[in-house]
């Protein structure tokens, strides 16, 4: 036998096992879908009684771990992305309660590590397809600043700065703020997309099938169609990634703009769910993952992808709980509350995790996180060390894939912020909230008064998961020693480990002083 030939035989084994080690090793493809507005008990996998059939959500469910315990940062929109990208709380940034505008300036400093600026450093191509909400700096088309929501003196000719590309991302594709927000319009990398013209009025409008605020449209853009084109977007990107470097792995964040009002299905999922527009709405969000799904599928990368489904708070009273409840259905499932609010309706979420490398099909983790934590979590992937003012509020529950439980999980407690920027945290079995009416005005028609109301609630989680009683006259040393946790983090700037730093200035916003005790 020829002796290279020879050679190249006794080596090929090696070679091939090489290969596959090397492919074993690569860092896993992150996708993040985040629906906007999705209660808890609208998957289909979590309410047992669900009128809302969600089968490509409940595949991941199935397929890999469901978080039992999982909770967005607030319970509003914007805040709630500002934690997951940055693993910081909101409140302790600019924004002290309430959401930002679609011309709304950047929230996010543009120096500040973020999920997709961590991965990108870690040889991650990155994108962002969906509704941005954090806010991008606008040029005005005269010497004045941009005018309030509507942005009419806008100059669209000028390309945005500081939104997505300029915090981590290699590409981005979407809508700068909430369906309904303005410009009603597509942004693609910094530049929006179309012939724009101002709407002013009801009747322009209604003419042009736009469901929202006062401002700038440009044809090309129909709501109910927002959804299928970030599906088609995210999947082509998928694709490309694959097909031009497949050794190069991928972090997408596809922050949805459903089932966020307007609530408009698009033709074929009208009628789908039975239970009205709201139920065929959440249809099609399951419709957008199942398109993802098909495309790791397709690409051969499900093995190594974690794809991680939430929403960014619970649902909103847009789609209207009494009906919805008069039908069986119920949004927050077994949970008081609703968008909004401090009750776990509010931010208790979808948190559904699938990375068949890693995970376990069919497993479950009580772990109580949050929405911060990604940041944390991807960095403990790839042995990174966050420094002081990285992921102030992030923790890693990396090994909560593996079934092992974080050394952080008895001591740890979760900040919750409500629209109106109140405050509640939960440690352990224990949950605290500094407000009588749950930090909001929103109501969930199905609740009952709080038995034995007061300014300041104590829930055992544990034992009244509905948080139907109050608790805090049995237990004062519980409310003292939460107020005094809470009290911490506000004064430290952060709720991990590491040295103090500062939370941004505020405009004397009583919520982040010192609270007290009644």
């Amino acid at each position: 036998m020829n002796s290279k030939l020879a050679l190249a035989i006794l080596l090929f084994p090696v070679i091939l096992f090489s290969c596959n080690e090397q492919q074993s090793q690569k860092s896993p493809n992150i996708i993040y879908i985040l629906a906007d507005d999705m209660g808890y008990g609208d998957v289909s996998a979590l309410n047992e009684n669900s009128k809302i059939h969600t089968p490509n959500i409940d595949r991941i469910a199935h397929e890999g771990m469901i978080f039992n315990d999982a909770h967005t940062s607030s319970s509003v929109c914007t805040p709630t992305r500002y934690g997951i990208l940055t693993g910081r709380y909101s409140w302790r940034s600019r924004l002290k309660n309430g959401v930002l505008q679609g011309h709304s300036d950047h929230l996010i400093d543009v120096n500040r590590e973020t999920v997709a600026s961590l991965l990108r450093k870690q040889g991650y191509a990155t994108a962002a397809v969906g509704k941005w909400h954090l806010g991008m700096d606008w040029t005005s088309a005269d010497s004045n600043d941009v005018h309030g929501p509507s942005g009419i003196n806008v100059d669209f000719s000028v390309p945005v700065e500081n939104g997505p590309l300029a915090l981590g991302f290699d590409y981005y594709f979407g809508i700068s703020a909430s369906l309904n927000m303005v410009p009603h319009a597509y942004i693609e990398n910094k530049l929006v997309l179309g012939d724009l013209q101002y709407l002013g009025d009801k009747k322009s409008m209604k003419e042009s099938g736009v469901d929202g605020k006062f401002g700038w449209w440009s044809e090309d853009y129909k709501q109910d169609q927002v959804l299928i084109n970030l599906a088609e977007k995210s999947v082509n990107w998928i694709d490309e990634q694959v097909s031009n470097d497949s050794d190069k792995p991928f972090f997408l964040y596809m922050p949805l703009s459903a089932p966020h009002a307007p609530i408009v299905p698009s033709n074929k999922y009208i009628d789908q769910s039975g239970i009205g527009s709201y139920g065929d709405y959440c249809m099609e969000v399951d419709w957008v993952v199942g398109e993802i799904l098909n495309a790791l599928e397709k690409n051969g990368v499900e093995e190594n992808t974690l794809i991680i489904f939430t929403a960014d708070n619970g649902c909103s009273p847009q789609a209207k709980f009494d009906k919805l409840q008069a039908q069986g259905h119920f949004p927050s499932y077994i949970y008081r509350g609703l968008k909004g609010s401090l009750y776990e309706g509010g931010h208790r979420v979808p948190f559904l995790s699938r990375w068949p490398d890693k995970i376990k099909a069919g497993s479950m983790s009580d772990l109580t996180i949050c929405t911060t934590d990604l940041l944390a979590t991807c960095a403990d992937m790839h042995d990174v060390v966050l420094g002081d003012n990285t992921g102030e509020d992030s923790f890693s529950f990396l090994d909560a894939f593996g079934g092992v439980t974080p050394v952080w999980s008895d001591t740890r407690g979760v900040v919750h912020h409500s629209d109106a920027g109140y405050f509640a945290i939960r440690q352990g079995k224990w949950k605290l909230i500094f407000h009588e009416k749950g930090g909001t005005r929103r109501t969930n028609p199905k609740s009952q008064p709080v038995i034995n109301p007061a300014d300041i609630q104590l829930f055992d989680m544990e034992n009244d998961p509905s948080e139907t009683t109050n608790v805090q006259h049995i237990y004062p040393e519980v409310v003292k020693e939460l107020t005094l946790l809470i009290n911490t983090y506000i004064e430290e700037g952060r709720s991990n480990e590491g040295k103090k730093v500062d939370n941004d200035p505020y405009r004397s916003w009583r919520q982040l002083e010192t609270l007290q005790m009644n």
